[in-house]
């Protein structure tokens, strides 16, 4: 058992010195039991992979490292992007084929991430089609990229941006204490991992970077996540399992994770379900959180053509202050379509990548000062949400600064809720003891909707 310095290898924390290579040989040395030490100072470099066994990485206080914004370095490995097997960027720090791995300590892993923002906004604007050398390459090792569906974008022009920290394959890795900020696309992304804990952390992004979610825990297992903190440029805390007939076929479902005692602030979502729900989400449990100034409180997102079953979710004790709207169960999320069909209105066949959602329950939920909705519950005309319960809820609208019911949700197909209280369409649901304060109607019923209340 050895106790190591970066500085043992070269490194250099001078916010300058590249330590790429500082490193690379700090992590081929690391044996089983084994810990490397990041002191003081900001450690600027590229990429990094870890694939290690039994061992700790600490990053004392005052230490920051810092990664390289030059697109080049990233070169490709076979990962998921928003939901489908691909090619993309390699994420900043790739934790790969690992198993008990900690990483703890008070020190920030910065993924410097204002160019590639940038960078990604002047893209989704203006580019179709690869251009770079980099994306060119992904385009070549990604034969149908154009029919592939995606999310927050980037698929077509194939800037396939790396997040943060991907732990891939992995069991029993360990996050505790530490902050990751400036992600340049979803932060901390466990993919096809069991056993993972993060405690105490700070995930901290800016408002306005582009899908620069908190966490994105995808097909995972055993999953606990505890006393954090998140304020990011799009959802907090998400859940996924890949997304239409390529999550389906790789068939790994995300299940068994709690998270409990977390703060979720600016967010597009506090705890999220979706959209990427192919091989299913279930047995869920989320509680006693804050969710704060989050568009959305308790968010489940899907559509045709993602796929899925998702069952067994129990949100309690979330206190929600100051949302566009606290609760959405939403099966016509817009985002990544190419097909009106998927938002039809009408009862449509049963498809393989039809969706499903059952047995959720809402349980002692607060929220305050809601802007647009008390919320947006809508299922398909061919899969409506079965039992859901909402008990022992109160919902109250602000009293000024009011925005359009629209902006409840990000749907397509519907018209705009006629009120500001619960939407409700194609779902079967149960109410016991909810109050929602400062709307003319409680609850909007629309086609599909039935409801028994206590």
């Amino acid at each position: 058992m050895k106790h190591y310095l970066l500085t043992d290898f070269g490194g250099i924390g001078d916010g300058s010195f590249d330590n790429s290579a500082s490193f690379a040989q700090a992590f081929r040395e690391l044996k089983e039991g084994d810990s490397l030490a990041i002191g003081k100072g900001v450690w600027k470099t590229g990429p990094l992979t870890l694939r290690a066994k039994n061992v700790e990485i600490v990053l004392e206080a005052g230490s920051r490292i810092v990664f390289s914004d030059d697109e080049e370095l990233y070169e490709p490995v076979f990962s998921r992007w928003e939901g489908v097997n691909c090619y993309c960027m390699h994420p900043c720090f790739y934790i790969v084929d690992s198993e008990n791995i900690r990483i703890s300590g008070s020190g920030v892993i910065d993924g410097n991430g204002q160019k590639w923002w940038t960078t990604s906004a002047y893209k989704r604007e203006f580019q179709t089609e690869p251009v770079t050398k980099q994306e060119k390459q992904l385009a070549l090792l990604n034969p149908g990229y154009q029919t592939q569906s995606g999310g927050g974008g980037g698929r077509q022009s194939q800037f396939l941006r790396p997040p943060l920290v991907q732990i891939h394959n992995s069991d029993k890795v360990t996050m505790e204490g530490i902050s990751l900020e400036n992600s340049p696309f979803w932060t901390l992304h466990p993919l096809y991992s069991k056993n993972i804990t993060f405690k105490e952390l700070s995930i901290v992004n800016p408002k306005d970077a582009p899908n620069t979610d908190g966490m994105d825990i995808d097909s995972c297992e055993h999953v606990t996540i505890s006393e954090c903190f998140l304020d990011v440029g799009d959802d907090g805390i998400a859940l996924k399992s890949g997304s239409g007939l390529d999550g389906i076929e790789t068939n790994r479902p995300t299940k068994d994770v709690t998270i409990l005692q977390c703060t979720v602030r600016n967010a597009h979502g506090g705890a999220v379900i979706g959209s990427e729900t192919a091989a299913g989400i279930h047995n869920i449990e989320v509680s006693d959180c804050l969710f704060d100034g989050t568009d959305r409180g308790i968010r489940i997102k899907t559509r045709r053509g993602r796929g899925g079953a998702i069952s067994n979710l129990l949100f309690s004790g979330i206190m929600m202050e100051n949302n566009v709207c606290p609760l959405t169960i939403n099966m016509y999320y817009r985002c990544g379509s190419f097909h009106e069909e998927d938002f039809s209105l009408k009862k449509l066949p049963l498809e393989p990548t039809t969706p499903s959602i059952h047995d959720v329950i809402i349980r002692n939920c607060r929220a305050t000062g809601i802007t647009s909705t008390a919320g947006f519950i809508v299922g398909l005309p061919e899969s409506p949400i079965t039992n859901l319960s909402i008990e022992d809820c109160d919902f109250a609208l602000a009293v000024r600064g009011l925005v359009g019911v629209s902006e409840s949700e990000m749907y397509s197909g519907l018209e705009d809720a006629k009120g500001r209280g619960i939407r409700l369409r194609n779902v079967h649901l149960q109410i016991n003891h909810l109050k929602i304060t400062g709307v003319k109607k409680d609850l909007l019923i629309e086609e599909g909707a039935k409801l028994n209340e206590a």
